[in-house]
């Protein structure tokens, strides 16, 4: 197995993991409506959580990494409410959630450890949700960058900021140009 960044709570999922699976660029981990067996463990790459807006674009929902949880929202619903796509190639530990539901009972430093986990998650949603309801383009892009405590990434990963903010590629684009005529102004 893979070594991965780890947290009580990551040590302790790892442990319950079934398997480690390998995922290509592009491969789609799950899709929204698919039944819910299991929760991921990002071991390496990037897999993103995405659902569609009514204009076409996508909204992300997360963005994970090494050492990231995947799909914890899902633990007690039926089918996945999104859709897990591989953003490059990865690799994830696959968690049963019957496995994790099982170890809660009998290990309550765990649970604890999961709650903890979820109110962070929490927190993360809520400011996501205040950066979406910004009613410009500028105004998402400042929030994010200060949520992040960094500046824009460099133009290979503009369409994922996109995505993260809510708002189309080309509204981005002009955002950022305009930034840059304003900035190299005399």
């Amino acid at each position: 197995m893979i070594a991965i960044m780890s947290s009580p709570l990551v040590t302790w999922l790892s442990e319950l993991a079934q398997r480690e699976q390998q995922l290509a660029a592009a491969h789609i981990l799950f899709r929204a409506g698919d039944p819910v067996r299991s929760l991921f463990l990002i071991v390496a790459g990037t897999v993103r959580l995405t659902r569609p807006l009514p204009h076409g674009s996508e909204l992300t929902l997360q963005r994970a990494g090494p050492g990231a949880i995947l799909a914890e929202a899902s633990l007690f619903a039926d089918r996945y409410h999104c859709e897990g796509k591989a953003l490059e190639d990865s690799v994830v530990r696959v968690v049963p959630m019957r496995r994790l539901l099982a170890a809660f009972a009998k290990q309550p430093e765990l649970a604890r450890a999961w709650t903890q986990h979820l109110a962070h998650e929490i927190q993360r949603a809520r400011t996501h949700a205040e950066i979406a309801s910004l009613k410009t383009v500028s105004a998402r892009i400042d929030a994010w960058m200060m949520m992040k405590d960094e500046p824009i990434p460099p133009k290979g990963q503009w369409r994922q900021v996109a995505a993260e903010i809510g708002v189309t590629p080309e509204a981005l684009y002009r955002e950022l140009a305009r930034r840059r005529r304003h900035s190299s102004a005399p």
